[in-house]
């Protein structure tokens, strides 16, 4: 069998014959086919459970899918367990009660498996009893404590499961278990099989974490089994393809299609320095990117740390794997996202050990409560600012005017999301002190993340080191563009009224294409690196947006920070926004997150990085996001992964955040649009997260056509 590649080079062989077949059956979705035919438990026949109190029922709930979930056992796979049911694939607690789900589940965070893999779940059971015997507990937090300690009881319900099936079925991953998860790892093996068991059963509760610094967790344990000769780089190999294979367990055969099938924000980071300052660049490093250059398995987005002490080798090995496509692959600028970091308060310390939410939005792994808020920058700018949407639009008198008005728009709008975000996390009680609301569930969650138990306090409720709330503005590169355009045309060089100009956007340009089009055509926009211009616009507007929303921070334990993102929402606001000042149509797919709108980044990949650098991108509290699609053949061949290595670089030296590549072709992804069946595994890029092409509906799939094609 071959995997596809969208590279000349064909993909190596390493794995063996049967690993790769594994890995076949699950990409086509053998597992997540026989999961669909087990969508969820029913809670029905639980006695009294319509009278029970949320924090019971989730309990009744996580103990009967623990009971009575499917177990898979795939002979000859390394290590065991397995999300078998279908509810968890759509963002549910698998349970169903009248034939409709219960409760919601949580996504966008990385779970702590370092400490359960160093120390072992048993320490944590060891915890919940020592917190519900000290006293000072209100009566809800006995029960939030309560139900973390029956989520621990569910756990070993399934765990014991598996063991007793595994029992004279496979004896190494039958001792594997009998130590891990409760206890500590003590080699390779049983480290992979404690992420992996942990893991899984998060998802199998419907959960969707990340799962963080893989090979940090994992290279001491690999470089001694190593040394020592217990294990070899090849059976190494062979067990994190099995870990990688298993991930693709909820890919279907025949997908509805929509936003995409990989979409559960299963982020691994690679790379980057300990709190040590350490480069940590270890085998497990080089292992994991092997099976990816092997494997066309995007349901694990992987993003590396760079940073000066990056080793060279590493970044070869990074530019080989992203060639094959996929977008498989991201890269951080470590250098710029400890920064932000430390403009927020964290400790150098702390903020070394960051990893992000399952997506790309940067975090303290573990110990982070976090939400995101998105919004549309261009809305403001057409409706609030230029009232586009009512009889009369705005007149302003300057360029400055204009500007400042779009501001104190902005800044209102940010002060009610702020409002209605923090308030919705907490308040302020009579005696000061800050009250955290209550929430839905999520005792499976709170297991893995630092502070929950000690505070008696769930994930959704705070109980974490931190809370993070995130405005991330939409359509930045849009909004730029268009007061550039105004800027330029009316006050610059008066070639147009404001007026005029409005009432041409206003009627989507109807008897006005000249003017559209020389608009469209005949100036320069953010992604070209203009002196000044429009990329002097695009940075102070981010600049701008990051500081307004500072303002609203530091009054409350809540942290508010900025962050740049789309995620794929252009597709959903171009129905609202109509036309725009700098040329472009009512319905028109607009930028993805920090990136050029579609078509004007007209000077190449290096120029679009220049323009993205231009803002302080450390004022991105979460981060904003840099897409770029590359053309297969400027990645051929040695000069290729030397073109590319050299891209990263200067990403890194111009203070770019986050970096996503993809590696594809409009030609073929208009072959994929006419015979899918032929392309079931061609994988892209969407945003935080990798799908297979076919599983995306025809709007998706047109709005990953329209990104810009470079050439290095």
């Amino acid at each position: 069998m071959e995997f596809y590649t969208v590279s000349c080079e064909k993909r190596p062989i390493r794995l063996s014959p049967e690993t790769r077949r594994f890995a076949e059956e699950s990409l086509n979705g053998k597992y997540g086919d026989e999961a669909m035919r087990n969508v969820a438990v029913s809670m029905d026949g639980t006695e009294g459970f319509e009278t029970m109190s949320e924090l019971e029922k989730y309990d009744a709930m996580i103990r009967k899918i623990a009971e009575e979930a499917p177990l898979r056992y795939c002979p000859g796979e390394k290590i065991s367990g397995a999300a078998t049911l279908g509810g968890s694939i759509s963002h549910c607690v698998p349970a169903f009660y009248r034939n409709t789900f219960v409760l919601p589940s949580v996504s966008h965070l990385t779970l702590d498996f370092k400490t359960a893999v160093e120390c072992g779940m048993a320490v944590k059971e060891r915890e919940i009893e020592d917190r519900m015997r000290g006293g000072e507990l209100s009566a809800y937090q006995e029960a939030t404590l309560r139900s973390m300690s029956r989520a621990m009881e569910a756990l070993r319900i399934w765990h014991g499961r598996y063991l007793a099936y595994l029992r004279g079925r496979d004896s190494e991953i039958y001792r594997c278990l009998r130590q891990v998860p409760f206890g500590k790892a003590r080699n390779f093996r049983e480290a992979v099989q404690s992420v992996w068991f942990l893991f899984a059963f998060e998802r199998l509760c419907g959960n969707w974490p990340g799962i963080g610094r893989l090979d940090e967790i994992l290279g001491k344990y690999l470089r001694h089994d190593l040394e020592t000769g217990a294990l070899t780089v090849e059976e190494a190999r062979e067990i994190l393809a099995h870990f990688f294979i298993k991930g693709c367990e909820w890919i279907r055969s025949d997908a509805v299609p929509g936003s995409g099938d990989a979409q559960h924000y299963q982020n691994v980071v690679l790379g980057g320095r300990n709190a040590r300052e350490e480069d940590i660049t270890n085998e497990a490093t080089y292992l994991i990117l092997d099976v990816i250059e092997e494997l066309p398995i995007g349901d694990f987005p992987i993003t590396v740390r760079l940073n000066r002490k990056t080793p060279e080798k590493l970044k070869q090995k990074l530019a080989a794997v992203i060639r094959h496509g996929g977008g498989i692959v991201a890269v951080y600028n470590e250098d710029i996202v400890l920064k932000a970091f430390e403009r927020l308060g964290y400790e150098r310390e702390e903020a070394l050990g960051f990893a992000n939410d399952g997506c790309w939005e940067v975090q303290i792994p573990g110990k982070t409560y976090f939400e995101y808020m998105p919004f549309d920058g261009l809305r403001i700018l057409l409706h609030d600012t230029l009232r586009l949407n009512e009889e009369t639009p705005a007149a302003f008198s300057s360029y400055e005017a204009l500007y400042a008005e779009y501001l104190n728009r902005l800044r209102i709008f940010l002060s009610g999301l702020a409002q209605a975000g923090i308030g919705g996390r907490g308040t302020f009680g009579e005696t000061g002190k800050w009250i955290w609301k209550r929430k839905i569930p999520c005792s499976v969650i709170s297991l893995l993340e630092e502070g929950c138990i000690e505070n008696a306090r769930s994930y959704l409720e705070s109980g974490t080191r931190y809370s993070v709330l995130s405005p991330h503005m939409g359509g930045a590169a849009d909004t730029a563009n268009s007061l550039y355009a105004i800027k330029k045309l009316v006050f610059e060089d008066g070639r147009i009224s404001l007026p005029a100009l409005l009432q041409a956007v206003k009627t989507d340009w109807k008897d006005a294409e000249p003017l559209r089009a020389y608009i469209r055509n005949k100036l320069t926009y953010y992604g070209n690196d203009g002196e000044g211009g429009a990329d002097e616009v695009m940075a102070q507007l981010l600049n701008d947006f990051a500081r307004i929303t500072e303002a609203f921070n530091g009054k409350t334990p809540v942290i508010f920070t900025a962050g740049v993102s789309t995620f794929g929402r252009q597709i959903e606001w171009r129905g609202v926004r109509g036309a725009a000042p700098f040329g472009t149509h009512a319905g028109e797919i607009l930028a993805s997150n920090a990136s050029p709108t579609p078509g004007t980044d007209l000077c190449g990949a290096t120029a679009a990085i220049r323009s993205y650098c231009k803002a302080d991108l450390s004022l991105q509290g979460t981060g904003a996001a840099l897409d770029l699609r590359l053309f297969p053949g400027a990645l051929d061949g040695s000069n290729g992964i030397a073109a590319l290595v050299s891209l990263l670089d200067g990403f890194c030296a111009l203070g770019g955040f986050f970096l996503q590549i993809d590696i594809t072709d409009a030609a073929m992804l208009r072959a994929a649009q006419e015979n899918p069946e032929a392309y079931k595994s061609l994988s892209v890029r969407v945003s935080g997260w990798n799908a297979r092409f076919v599983t995306l509906d025809r709007e998706w799939q047109q709005m990953i056509i329209e990104r810009t094609e470079h050439m290095l």
